[in-house]
C-alpha cells in the first residue's frame, strides 16, 4: 500500500540513478514506481488509488520523447578494459553540460538488452569543473538493478538508448547543477549484466499451509482468485502465509520489491489488483512512508518467486480512515506475487 507522504526521488527523474548517490535531473520520468505491458499508468485502481501504497497522487510520466530529441555530450572519453571500471576523463576542465545530454563512451561486447530486462549498472560521478570523482559504486561492486526495461516510469529516450547496449557498455548522462550541492557532472553507467523477472510467483507449492486460512487458486496466467472459507482474520496481530515458496534473494528492509497484488475485505469484496490492470508495482521497503507497515512486515523475509498470503488488521493499514472503496478499520487480504528485487 502506497504512503501519502512520499515517494522515492529517483521515481521522479531517470529511474535508478539516486540509487548511485546522485540524482539525475532528467523531468522525462514521472513519479510513477509502477512498470505496464502496455505502458499505461499503473498506480490508479478502482478505488482511485494504488491499495498497494498509501500515495494517491502518482502518476505515469506519459513521456513520448526520443533519442534524437537529446542533445550528444562532447569532450568526454572512456578508457579500460570493458565491464571495468572505467577511466573517465574529460577535454578540458571546467566545461558545460546540459541535462538531457548523452554520450556513448565505451561499445560492449556482450548481450543486447533487450525489451523485457532488468539492466544492472556501475555508476561513477565526475564533477565537470575539475574533472575529480564525486562518487563511484565500482569500489563497494554495489550495482544499481533498478533499470526495468518495462517500467512505465523510464523515460522513453532513455529507455531507447540502453536497448541499443550491449553487456559492458559505458553511457554517459550530463546534469547541470540539478542535485541538492549544486554541482554540475557527468554520470557514466556501465552495464554489467542483465536478467529476467518473473512474471508470476514461481517455486514449490507449499503443502501445510493451515486449513482455516482463505482458499487461493490460481489462473494459468498466475492470476488469484480466493474463496474466504469463513475467515475473520487474526485479530490485531499480522499474518503472512507462503503459499508459493520461491528460491530467489530473500527480502530485506533496503530492498525494493516488484509485485503483482491483488486485495479483498474479509467480505470477498476485491477492491484491488495489478492483474486487471496488467502492471506491476515496486514496493520500497526502505521507506516506511512509501508502503503501509502490514505490506513491509509482511514482504520481508519472503523470497523472491514466492507467493504469499498477507491478511493486515487496521492499525497496520489504513486504521480508521476511509481509503477509496477501503471502509475505515477494515482488516486487508493481499496475495501477492514477488516477482524481482533490487
Amino acid at each position: 500500500m502506497r504512503n501519502t507522504t512520499t515517494s522515492k526521488h529517483f521515481r521522479n527523474v531517470l529511474a535508478g540513478v539516486c540509487a548511485l548517490g546522485l540524482c539525475l535531473a532528467f523531468g522525462a520520468c514521472g513519479s510513477s514506481n509502477s512498470s505496464s505491458k502496455d505502458s499505461s499508468n499503473g498506480s490508479s485502481s478502482s478505488s482511485s488509488s494504488d491499495s498497494s501504497s498509501k500515495d494517491s497522487s502518482s502518476s505515469s510520466s506519459g513521456d513520448t520523447s526520443s533519442l534524437k530529441d537529446l542533445d550528444q555530450i562532447s569532450g568526454v572519453t572512456a578508457t579500460g578494459e570493458l565491464g571495468k571500471k572505467p577511466t573517465i576523463k574529460l577535454a578540458s576542465t571546467p566545461m558545460t553540460v546540459a541535462n538531457n545530454s548523452y554520450a556513448v563512451l565505451q561499445e560492449g561486447n556482450g548481450k543486447t538488452v533487450e525489451a523485457d530486462d532488468r539492466v544492472c549498472v556501475q555508476g561513477i560521478a565526475i564533477n565537470v569543473k575539475d574533472g575529480s570523482q564525486l562518487m563511484s559504486t565500482w569500489e563497494k561492486n554495489t550495482p544499481d538493478c533498478s533499470w526495468d526495461m518495462t517500467s512505465s516510469s523510464l523515460a522513453a529516450a532513455y529507455k531507447e538508448l540502453f536497448l541499443k547496449q550491449k553487456v559492458n557498455s559505458t553511457v554517459a548522462f550530463g546534469v547541470n547543477d540539478s542535485n541538492s550541492s549544486g554541482t554540475s557532472y557527468i554520470m557514466a553507467l556501465t552495464i554489467v549484466s542483465t536478467s529476467k523477472d518473473y512474471t508470476k510467483a514461481t517455486g514449490d507449492e507449499v503443502t501445510d499451509v493451515p486449513s482455516n486460512l482463505p482458499k487461493v487458486t490460481r489462473a494459468k496466467d498466475g492470476k488469484p482468485s480466493i474463496t474466504m472459507n469463513g475467515y475473520k482474520g487474526n485479530g490485531k496481530k499480522l499474518l503472512a502465509q507462503t503459499l508459493i515458496k520461491g528460491s530467489g534473494k530473500k527480502l530485506t528492509n533496503s530492498m525494493t520489491a516488484k509485485v503483482k497484488y491483488t486485495g479483498w475485505l474479509l467480505d470477498g469484496t476485491q477492491f484491488d489488483s495489478s492483474w486487471d490492470k496488467d502492471t506491476t508495482f515496486d514496493a520500497d521497503l526502505s521507506d516506511s512512508g512509501q508502503i503501509i507497515q502490514g505490506w513491509k512486515d509482511g514482504l520481508i523475509g519472503q523470497t523472491v518467486g514466492s507467493q504469499v498470503l498477507i491478511v493486515i488488521p487496521p492499525d497496520l493499514g489504513y486504521g480508521s480512515t476511509a481509503t477509496g472503496s477501503i471502509p475505515a478499520n477494515s482488516t486487508l487480504v493481499f496475495v501477492v506475487d514477488i516477482l524481482a528485487a533490487y
